[in-house]
């Protein structure tokens, strides 16, 4: 942090926030939500401008929050590789000074954390982790929120995690130690989830299953991603081979709790990391899932440039 910058709050992270700001957050949002289906207008961030800077392709990242800036009142600036080429142009710690001083908050998905890391640290504005290859802290943010919607509380519940060891699964591993449940992770060998990478000591907070049934059992929320993550396509054959396994089908569902949800952070690829029918089906809740990274993100934009409200 440079100095003068100690006061700005980044979210890079999911453990950069405690449970209790997670608690009120998620508490705006639910008071944000409900605005926005009563078509009330509600504008704090007029005169504020949002920089989106990906530097990988996005489609519910950038909609959620273009959408929800100008929602807030605010303005968007939307800025693709080609346009900023972060670190190559010129070193991303001298983007980040200039850039900082023109907006008000940057949102960035890109590759490498480091990067994220020292836009931010050379930034004058809040910074916000729109995905890097070892984070996804908005999706959790909008995973936990939708689940809270539909079955209250998350502390001491079951999340069962199935596929790939990959930024969404550090992130869940990170909420269940901040937020009090129980992640469930079954991976194909190889493809586990890194407890450095995710940054998280408590062993209490994870078990690992080698059979993708045994960990959805009794789980309140079974959830997955792609096999193959953006960056990672020349993987892409060997992990189907890998992965043939971990579809997550009825057979799963129905070893979790009868009320379990199901959730996927989308695109999704039926028939290879989910089934249709499951998907589809009724405890499925992806699509109030997707609607919701516009609205915690709401709350997460309003929490980082006016602190508090009431």
């Amino acid at each position: 942090m440079k100095p003068g910058m100690s006061l700005i709050k980044h979210y890079l992270q999911f453990k950069d926030f405690r449970a209790e700001e997670y608690a009120y957050l998620f508490e705006r949002a639910a008071i944000i939500k409900r605005r926005f289906k009563n078509y009330e207008k509600y504008q704090p961030l007029i005169d504020r401008t949002l920089a989106m800077i990906f530097e990988k392709a996005s489609t519910r990242t950038r909609v959620s929050f273009e959408a929800g800036m100008y929602q807030l009142g605010g303005t968007v600036l939307n800025l693709t590789t080609g346009d900023t080429q972060l670190g190559r142009a010129e070193p991303v710690e001298d983007s980040a000074r200039v850039i900082s001083r023109m907006v008000d908050i940057v949102m960035i998905r890109t590759y490498e954390q480091a990067k994220l890391e020292a836009f931010a640290a050379n930034s004058r504005v809040p910074v916000i982790n729109g995905l890097t290859n070892e984070y996804h802290p908005c999706q959790i943010l909008a995973d936990v929120f939708t689940f809270i919607e539909h079955r209250g509380s998350i502390a001491g519940k079951v999340v069962a995690w199935v596929g790939d060891g990959n930024n969404m699964a550090n992130t869940w591993l990170q909420a269940a130690d901040i937020l009090g449940f129980t992640l469930h992770v079954s991976t194909p060998g190889g493809y586990e989830i890194d407890p450095v990478v995710a940054g998280v000591a408590n062993k209490d907070c994870v078990r690992t299953f080698n059979h993708p049934l045994e960990a959805c059992a009794g789980a309140h929320l079974v959830t997955t991603d792609v096999w193959t993550s953006m960056g990672y396509e020349e993987e892409n054959e060997a992990r189907m081979k890998a992965f043939v396994d971990w579809c997550v089908d009825a057979d799963m569902m129905a070893a979790a709790r009868p009320d379990a949800l199901f959730m996927h952070c989308l695109p999704a690829h039926r028939g290879e990391e989910v089934e249709a029918e499951v998907i589809d089906g009724p405890q499925s809740v992806v699509w109030d899932e997707a609607e919701n990274r516009m609205h915690v993100q709401k709350a997460l934009m309003e929490y980082l440039l006016l602190g508090r409200i009431g």
